[in-house]
């Protein structure tokens, strides 16, 4: 089975071609972030009218790289959420336009449980059962993963994803848009221990986060102190070791309740090195196991997309609806089950 898989869901467009046997046969990517950098943030509207722009020359580059023509494809899988629903109905119409022409299958996916499945494309991939911590610019969230559509959500940000508060601190440090990459390496430059901000929810029980408190406190703090390039350093590293030792004790306190030992992280804030390092510490003293995607796997792409898809078609359920029907929000716990 060959499946193209298609992410419009924020401000990424992404095109990839799968194969169940190959694996990737194509991946083409292209960010907006030039686009929205003068704004500190995503603008709706420009984020779908650049995907317009963008995704049928994808397509075209993306079978190109693979060498196939479009009678070589099975299926199509589209984001239709959660995200942009602007972005969001440009995926989704295209994918529906190309399953009528091409008369081949479509199936909407969910974003998030692309994120969740991408590691699995990856070798050694995981196995069920594990705990999934997926951390990007719209979600913090704890995910207890027993197989393909068997989530329960153990908890998530009841205000800003890590993500967005990365992105909103980087601004501040003068980093531009998007903050995470430059902030963390800024990060590596700063004194340890000159500045120590607040591990938000950790000194109560329970797996909901919050960090707009953190986010108040950097701020506050950034708005206080003398202008300089250590100064900023310094701040950037207590802030990302606070962000960081928080997502551990979460994930150690997940990994308890549930007695999984595998541990899945997933979403763009995952290929953050300094989070990486700190969870492998933790997984190898617990004799346990991490498992993420490469760094290209972890923001929005369409290879996640398609290998998604292709796990879901492979159920021979038939999704042939013209209908086209996207969603802003979406939980992973309303998704059907799969067996594997």
């Amino acid at each position: 089975m060959r499946i193209l898989g298609i992410e419009t869901s924020c401000d990424e467009t992404g095109v990839a071609i799968y194969d169940a046997q190959k694996g990737l046969l194509a991946n083409q990517i292209y960010s907006q972030a030039k686009l929205h950098t003068n704004y500190g943030g995503v603008v709706p509207e420009l984020a779908s009218r650049d995907h317009i722009r963008k995704i049928v020359p994808l397509i075209q580059s993306a079978l190109a790289q693979s060498s196939i023509l479009p009678s070589s494809i099975h299926g199509i899988a589209y984001t239709a959420g959660p995200g942009l629903i602007g972005s969001l109905m440009v995926g989704a119409t295209v994918g529906r336009a190309l399953s009528y022409a091409w008369r081949i299958p479509a199936i909407a996916i969910h974003h998030m449980e692309g994120h969740l499945l991408s590691p699995m494309m990856e070798t050694p991939a995981p196995t069920f059962p594990f705990i999934a911590l997926l951390v990007s610019g719209g979600h913090t969230q704890l995910v207890k993963v027993k197989g393909i559509g068997k989530y329960q959500l153990l908890g998530e940000s009841v205000d800003d994803a890590v993500g967005e508060v990365f992105d909103k601190i980087a601004k501040l440090l003068g980093l531009g848009y998007p903050g995470g990459a430059p902030l963390s390496h800024l990060a590596q430059q700063g004194i340890a221990g000159r500045y120590v901000f607040p591990r938000p929810m950790t000194n109560r029980p329970g797996l909901t986060f919050s960090f707009s408190g953190l986010k108040t406190f950097v701020t506050n703090t950034i708005l206080t102190v003398s202008k300089n390039n250590q100064t900023y350093a310094d701040i950037a590293r207590a802030f990302e070791e606070a962000v960081v030792e928080t997502l551990r004790i979460k994930c150690q306190r997940a990994l308890e309740i549930t007695g999984f030992q595998r541990l899945v992280i997933a979403g763009g804030v995952s290929a953050n090195l300094t989070l990486r390092d700190n969870l492998t510490k933790m997984m190898h003293e617990r004799g346990g196991e991490l498992f993420y995607a490469r760094p290209e796997f972890c923001t929005d792409n369409g290879a996640m997309i398609a290998y998604a898809g292709m796990l879901r078609l492979q159920t021979k359920v038939s999704h042939a609806n013209l209908a086209i029907s996207v969603r802003s929000r979406w939980s992973l716990e309303e998704l059907p089950t799969l067996e594997t």
